[in-house]
């Protein structure tokens, strides 16, 4: 299903050409395989011509570089000189629309890729991703539900400080290590409050925004809402926050581990399934709450879980090792795993009630409501395309639900279950890339062919690039 549409977007031309009387240009955006906004400012007209015309043109360059915009080494699927690097379709999405407070208050609106010859969604486009996992999922009757948590670091610093130090010895925004300080924002409160404000009035509500533990690092909570809605938000929350940090001189970083011997930062994911109606499919009914959860689960941290709600657990931490690089995109990001939960990382395909130690973090029972009745899933970092994330992430579910998955262990901890005993994640973004393409690979028979040979061939560039790097380390 489509993203719920943000406040004041309009739902015809008509609306659109009223919405937009005051306004000249107008700003749009798709996004690219690293979750970068790739987009450009349309005159007013152009804009209109495009949305009656079901889109225009644009470069499939985005799809045929890395984030440095460097092309890829090898020929890939979307964008390569054998197609001459020919344009996609870029449709407008009306519901997307919000407006740049911080660039001259204007229009904005998200796109998606489609393919010209077939008017087919581009597979590995992300929006259309979570679009195609989304309709899966509805057509099963169920609607996903989601939120997103992000860590991230502050540095006193502009693109031109950080470029002229060649990206070493940033100045942290603040000093110390100060997790949920109250007197820590008084620092730097007008940047600290209008990151909030901003989100707020970017149509990105924020359930909670504090320190977190290293200096200079903050955390945001995202309020949980449609699946495609929430990948929106959390995509543009990144937009935001370093639109927001220019005018303060901070740059913001979603970077997953900045600093070696600190925390890294995290990129959590909130997951949940809805009827029609909109009840919590994953909650227990009223009476088997009453009588302890439900008899039949498979084990006792899965009592207050419905069979559907196992079923899905079970396929995402029998599929999680085949789709980390969905959840980790970079070499910097398993960074962060390497402490394991030591780290508050976890590396292992694992579950638990309220575990923090584990994968996926369990909230059900006693002292959850039922319409709160969720996974959190604690694998990705901050770096994370969210709309990948979130795909995979619930087209596992999805095919847990479909195969009535059974759960493979305990939950963590549990008599006999330990961090040695389960199933491990990769650990490198090689070890992780191999799993993703397997020709058995999970990853396969979820997201298709397509979308893992050319995710996977930008994976490999990328490896390909840091194996030709000198690193500061070998300099030392």
């Amino acid at each position: 299903m489509p993203p719920s549409p943000t406040p004041g977007a309009p739902t015809s031309l008509e609306e659109l050409k009223k919405l937009l009387q005051n306004d000249t240009k107008v700003k749009v955006a798709g996004v690219d395989v690293d979750g970068v906004l790739r987009g450009k400012i349309m005159s007013k007209d152009k804009f209109l011509s495009s949305v009656k015309s079901d889109g225009f043109n644009f470069c499939s360059v985005i799809f045929g570089w890395d984030i440095h915009d460097q092309g890829y080494n090898r020929e890939l699927l979307v964008a390569n000189w054998s197609n001459g690097y020919r344009d996609l379709i870029a449709e407008i999405d009306l519901s997307s629309y919000r407006r740049l407070k911080w660039e001259k208050d204007i229009p904005f609106f998200l796109c998606r890729f489609i393919v010209p010859e077939t008017g087919d969604k581009l597979d590995v486009d992300p929006r259309g991703l979570v679009l195609r996992t989304t309709e899966k999922a509805e057509n099963m009757g169920y609607k996903c539900m989601a939120g997103a948590e992000f860590e991230y670091f502050q540095f006193k610093e502009t693109a031109q400080s950080v470029a002229d130090k060649k990206f070493r010895d940033l100045s942290p925004l603040t000093p110390g290590m100060h997790g949920y300080s109250l007197l820590r924002p008084t620092l730097n409160q007008d940047y600290f409050h209008d990151l909030y404000d901003m989100a707020v009035n970017f149509g990105i509500e924020v359930e909670g925004h504090h320190t977190e533990t290293g200096p200079g690092v903050f955390e945001s909570a995202l309020a949980y809402t449609d699946a495609g809605r929430m990948a929106d938000n959390a995509c543009l929350f990144k937009l935001m926050a370093k639109s927001v940090g220019m005018k303060y001189g901070i740059m913001p970083t979603f970077m997953a581990k900045p600093w070696g011997d600190l925390p890294g930062c995290s990129g959590h994911i909130h997951v949940s399934l809805q009827d029609k109606n909109g009840k919590n499919l994953f909650a227990v009914t009223e009476d088997e709450e009453k009588n302890g959860g439900r008899k039949d689960a498979a084990f006792e941290d899965t009592r207050y879980l419905s069979q559907e709600g196992e079923w899905f657990l079970a396929g995402v931490i029998e599929g999680m090792p085949d789709v980390v690089p969905m959840f980790c995109p970079t070499i910097n990001s398993y960074k962060r795993l390497q402490g394991g939960q030591a780290m508050w990382a976890p590396d292992t395909a694992s579950y638990g009630y309220d575990s923090r130690a584990a994968s996926v973090r369990i909230l059900s029972g006693p002292g959850v409501k039922g319409y709160a009745t969720r996974f959190e899933v604690r694998v990705p970092g901050a770096d994370m395309n969210p709309y990948y994330a979130m795909s995979a992430i619930f087209a596992l579910g999805l095919r847990g639900i479909a195969n009535k998955t059974k759960l493979p262990y305990g939950p963590l901890n549990s008599p006999g279950v330990t961090r040695d005993t389960v199933k491990h994640l990769p650990t490198s973004l090689e070890g992780a890339v191999e799993a993703f393409k397997a020709p058995n690979s999970v990853a396969r028979e979820v997201l298709g062919d397509y979308f893992v040979d050319h995710y996977a061939g930008t994976r490999e560039h990328e490896l390909e690039v840091f194996r030709k790097a000198v690193t500061d380390w070998e300099g030392e």
